[in-house]
């Protein structure tokens, strides 16, 4: 039985096995990154400014990198644009003909450079992220629902931008 537990962790570790999220793929000279508030192609001011934050926070929790404020200090930069936001309501309460859920559908174009040669390490023009909240019914109980879809588009497209980063897909 031991046999068979060293040869099979042998076996994980000599194929170049890693658990995802955890490979750090990235030029060993980059130790701080900057991530400036994206620009914005949308109709949709806040986004702008949350997702820079939630890479920020994401970075700083799965890596070694240091988040610096000043590019022109930084190894490396992650810039973005957000490219489009569309919010659609997806479910009608028959009764009222109130919509009761909506979709967050984002598109985004995210870049990270690497500052000393200029060399693009992570790049997708074309980001897509979705989210899906609940609209309630009741206009008494009402609660704008749509900022806490924004807040988990962000933080959705946290963990994708820096596991693509990470994992240079």
């Amino acid at each position: 039985m031991k046999g068979l537990l060293f040869t099979s962790a042998l076996t994980l570790t000599s194929c170049g096995y890693h658990v995802s999220g955890h490979a750090d793929l990235m030029p060993k000279t980059i130790k701080t990154v900057c991530i400036p508030a994206f620009k914005n192609a949308s109709s949709r001011y806040k986004l702008t400014d949350r997702l820079p934050e939630a890479i920020s926070r994401e970075f700083i929790s799965r890596t070694r990198y240091h988040i610096v404020s000043d590019c022109d200090a930084a190894d490396a930069a992650l810039r973005g644009t957000v490219m489009n936001y569309l919010a659609n309501q997806t479910t009608v309460d028959p009764a009222t003909g109130r919509a009761t859920a909506a979709d967050i559908h984002v598109i985004l174009s995210v870049t990270f450079t690497e500052r000393a040669t200029g060399k693009v390490l992570y790049s997708n023009a074309n980001f897509d992220a979705r989210e899906r909240y609940e609209i309630s019914v009741d206009p008494i109980a009402y609660f704008e629902e749509s900022d806490a879809g924004l807040n988990r588009v962000a933080l959705q497209v946290s963990r994708q931008v820096v596991s693509a980063i990470l994992e240079k897909f």
